[in-house]
């Protein structure tokens, strides 16, 4: 057996490593080595070209994580028809999301608009000066600004994009001498963060050179510091809107016990209560990332970037709360959901990761703000078959079903015993519990 590493010790230069030696690195911290080894490098590509772009996205890679890339059917937004991608691990949520979307498409589908697609950027600095001199010549620093930026703007203003504004914000009241740049982008069918970034950084550099070199400045003023440029991920301005909306009738024999109106007014209540209390919200709107940030994963984009932005916006008010409303009116129900989504179709990982790009062409090469419906529609999804469920059967009879294969394969059932499993909990209750039972019967008999 060859000699454990100790977990403590301290790795100098391991980036600059050949990848066979900082797999042996980290095999050394387990008991089996050679059986660490041949587990991580059995997820590897066989294709070496494949693994070496797989290895570059990322640092220090050593292997690959695999999560199941499945697909939602018969998602239906703006009366198109789409068969859509979803990467992750909790096989309810797919389940789910094809479930309602099926449920909608025969009531007319998905309903979206993309409200705006405006993204922000901030150049942070500290500055003593009198704020009206800076005022006074903003409107020149921002000709120089969009000047020395012409070079980085150049290709987004051809596709439509390109930097919209520059507004001055003086934040005195909040820290001593802060104040920010806010610039504002459309970045079209990129998500942009590179672009905005690059333009961020050369402003910061227009603005802190005129600052110590404009004659309307006394030399006491031109000491100007800049803390940090850099996008923001909160995208207030790049919102998209779904909505479905059916008569009380289209909601009969969803549940048994409850006519059409009844499951509505139910379902409403469930929704208000996750727009009053901060805790159901949270769990509420973490349904709602189930489907969009699997839609996220799948097409290359950043779903960390997004739930941040999504999570900021629920607390706009500064009352955390559901990023989903129903109303009730005239015989009719009608649900929404409307949340920033930036999202891209170009650049970044869409092209480069095979998936990815087959993502995209499965979707039929959407533009970003098609992307945008498409994965606020799943999220809508989500959060409709979830509450659904929790406002009739309950949510872990459906949930624990779809969970049943991984509680078997826990148990590293048979396929013989994972038959008859199925079968006789199609019409009893799932536990982790009782699956073990079940199996050990099997096996004593």
């Amino acid at each position: 057996m060859p000699k454990r590493r100790k977990r403590d010790l301290i790795i100098k230069g391991f980036s600059k490593l050949l990848k066979e030696d900082k797999l042996k690195i980290v095999a050394e911290l387990m008991d089996n080595q050679l059986e660490t080894i041949e587990l991580l490098k059995s997820f590897w590509y066989a294709d070496t070209e494949k693994q070496k772009i797989f290895d570059e996205f990322s640092e220090n890679t050593i292997t690959n994580f695999y999560i199941p890339y499945g697909v939602a059917p018969n998602v239906m937004v703006n009366g198109k028809t789409y068969l859509v991608p979803m990467v992750i691990e909790e096989s309810s949520v797919v389940a789910a999301a094809s479930s309602a979307a099926r449920f909608w498409s025969e009531r007319g589908g998905f309903h979206a608009k993309v409200i705006d697609t405006i993204k922000i950027g901030q150049i942070h600095f500290l500055w003593a000066g009198d704020k009206q001199k800076l005022v006074n010549v903003f409107d020149e620093l921002k000709q120089l600004m969009r000047k020395n930026t012409k070079a980085i703007t150049a290709n987004m203003e051809k596709r439509g994009g390109g930097i919209l504004d520059f507004e001055l914000e003086d934040m005195r009241d909040k820290l001593e001498n802060y104040y920010q740049i806010k610039v504002s982008f459309e970045t079209k069918d990129s998500m942009g963060a590179n672009f905005i970034n690059s333009c961020l950084e050369e402003s910061a550099k227009t603005l802190k050179e005129f600052v110590s070199s404009h004659p309307a400045f006394e030399e006491e003023e031109k000491k100007l510091t800049i803390i940090m440029s850099i996008l923001s991920n909160y995208t207030p301005e790049c919102l998209v809107k779904v909505w479905v909306e059916c008569p009380f009738k289209e909601l009969e024999n969803i549940d048994p016990s409850l006519t059409g109106e009844q499951f509505a007014r139910k379902f409403a209540t469930a929704v208000k209560i996750a727009e009053i209390d901060p805790y159901r919200a949270t769990t509420h709107n973490k349904g709602i990332f189930n489907g969009i940030d699997a839609v996220a994963i799948a097409t290359g984009n950043d779903f960390r970037a997004i739930e941040a932005a999504g999570h900021t916006y629920a607390a706009r008010t500064g009352h955390y709360q559901s990023l989903s409303h129903v109303e009730i009116k005239n015989g009719k129900f009608k649900y929404w959901i409307e949340l920033p989504l930036a999202l891209g179709t170009v650049g970044g990982l869409t092209s480069l990761h095979p998936l990815a790009k087959h993502s995209l062409e499965m979707l039929g090469k959407p533009s970003a703000r098609e992307l945008m419906m498409i994965a606020g529609a799943l999220g809508m999804a989500n959060n409709f078959a979830a509450i659904r469920s929790l406002v009739t059967k309950g949510i872990q009879q459906g949930h624990m079903k779809m969970h049943l294969m991984n509680i078997l394969n826990h148990f590293k059932a048979t396929e013989k015993e994972k038959k008859e499993a199925v079968a006789y909990f199609s019409d009893h209750k799932v536990s982790f519990a009782e699956v073990g039972k079940f199996v050990k019967n099997l096996r004593q008999h």
